[in-house]
């Protein structure tokens, strides 16, 4: 009896550890730091950037939709509301604040009260430098469970002013011809959902060298 009293203590916090793995995130959950495009999910674009300023508004680099689902200008790096605050493989949380780093120009996903030009809802741009920006490049991920899952469809909302990050159709002439804007809108509706689809992701493991790429 006295082994087995020993024995008890033992078996209990092997099982408190096995619920406490249990909570644990699926392999398929988007990190910290993964490198990722977003789909809007009603509009079929990915979301986008390039070295082409909004002729209006702030002037700041636009933010559009793509079709093409190859286009290097539409990678985004998952990071932090600050640094620290979202480390390397660390899965993330519905509700969490991020920034997303456009890959190719260093700037981050930006809105602010401008209206946008087509839609004249907000206006969505690219800010900052070296992924340095200011307040208004944070957004909270609306989901339904945990973690943001690969094949959730979210919403991106954004702290500073509470629009959601949207899609409704415009498209722009020259010289992004053909390309949607993307814009910030009051109402959360089907325009305002997206998906991870392909990247880098790095996968919620001790060992943040591992990764999966898609």
């Amino acid at each position: 009896m006295r082994g087995g009293r020993r024995v008890f203590p033992l078996l209990l916090l092997a099982l408190l550890r096995g619920l406490c793995h249990g909570r644990e995130p699926a392999p398929g959950a988007v990190t910290c730091g993964s490198v990722l495009k977003l789909l809007n999910t009603r509009h079929s674009v990915r979301l986008h950037s390039h070295e082409v300023k909004y002729g209006s508004g702030d002037g700041q680099q636009s933010v559009t939709g793509v079709e093409a689902s190859d286009d290097a200008n539409s990678y985004w790096r998952i990071r932090g509301k600050s640094e620290g605050s979202c480390q390397r493989g660390t899965p993330v949380r519905c509700g969490q604040a991020i920034r997303l780093t456009h890959v190719n120009t260093g700037k981050n996903l930006h809105t602010h009260h401008f209206p946008s030009p087509l839609s004249n809802n907000q206006e969505v741009s690219a800010f900052g430098d070296d992924g340095e920006g200011d307040d208004l490049d944070i957004w909270t991920v609306q989901c339904s469970g945990t973690y943001w899952e690969r094949e959730d469809a979210v919403r991106f909302r954004h702290v500073g002013t509470e629009v959601f990050l949207s899609i409704t159709g415009e498209q722009y002439g020259h010289p992004i011809r053909g390309q949607r804007e993307v814009h910030g809108m009051a109402a959360a509706n089907h325009h305002n959902y997206w998906k991870a689809m392909e990247g880098v992701f790095i996968k919620p493991s001790a060992d943040p060298a591992r990764h999966d790429e898609l």
